[in-house]
């Protein structure tokens, strides 16, 4: 059951960490993917503890019944075991292969649902939470949880400038906060480091400028909101805005660059940066 909210085995470990977070017994195993589901292990914790008053509607829980009824369907959650004329230690084994597997489907279930659960009724309380806000801890919670969800690097580097563009937003409203707008922009600046970087891998690894696209589609909003915030009257905060449109310049050119790369046949490049790989020229335009 590979889907972009959760992949199956994501979506186990994730079932495992949530249990031994509420006090269930120790799993004693390793997942690549721990760190990542600690985020979102810590949001569900916080949603129960802290029960924002969200009011989740009906389509929704009818959607999410659905979803979930449909997945016990193709996992065989609660199907009968198929009854064959194994004996002996084979028989004796399958009940138990039986009831781990059981097991494992079911906390594909809990997995499904308590992300879903979690990230809706958390997105719905702190959607327009900005610095300073009670919840805007919890918004940014909900961004890491987005991300150790993504099932591919393009999937996270599209969130990465996604998140650009709302750290974008949350500047206009502390923009007579000096400290506050230089640290959102701090954010935002690293959010298009991360979603560009991710992206032109893709494109660089596969040879493929279609990863690009994205890139190309944020960088053109992006620049024309950046620039609406170089009004302001603090000579300092002009200087930040700038630099913020220097990183944007930077990543039109690498992506650029990684187009014309492509389209005449280089290898992937070696040689990386904050920003990704960094192309050669092609041997024509030297």
């Amino acid at each position: 059951m590979d889907s972009d909210l959760f992949s199956r085995r994501r979506a186990e470990r994730f079932a495992q960490l949530l249990d031994e977070a509420n006090g269930g017994r120790r799993h004693h195993v390793r997942s690549r993917a721990d760190d990542e589901l600690a985020a979102l292990v810590a949001v569900s914790r916080r949603l129960t503890a802290e029960r924002p008053d969200v009011e989740v509607d009906a389509e929704f829980r009818t959607g999410l019944r659905a979803m979930l009824v449909a997945t016990a369907e193709r996992e065989g959650v609660d199907a009968p075991a198929k009854t064959g004329s194994a004996t002996g230690v084979r028989g004796s084994l399958l009940p138990a292969m039986t009831g781990r597997r059981a097991r494992a489907r079911g906390a594909i279930l809990v997995g499904v649902a308590a992300g879903a659960i979690a990230l809706s009724g958390i997105s719905a309380a702190s959607e327009n939470a900005v610095p300073g806000d009670a919840l805007y801890g919890m918004k940014r919670s909900t961004e890491r949880a987005q991300l150790a969800l993504a099932s591919s690097d393009i999937s996270r580097g599209q969130l990465f400038l996604d998140f650009a563009r709302t750290r974008l937003d949350e500047a206009a409203t502390v923009r007579d906060d000096r400290l506050g707008f230089s640290a959102v922009l701090d954010d935002m600046d690293a959010d298009t480091r991360q979603g560009v970087r991710l992206l032109t891998t893709v494109a660089a690894q596969r040879s493929d400028p279609a990863a690009l696209d994205a890139v190309d589609t944020f960088l053109s909003g992006q620049r024309r909101a950046v620039s609406g915030l170089l009004d302001r009257s603090d000579h300092a905060d002009r200087d930040r805005t700038r630099r913020s449109l220097a990183l944007l310049d930077a990543a039109g050119r690498r992506a650029d660059a990684l187009r014309e790369a492509i389209a005449c046949g280089l290898p992937a490049p070696a040689a990386s940066d904050a920003l990704g790989p960094a192309p050669t020229t092609c041997p024509g335009d030297r």
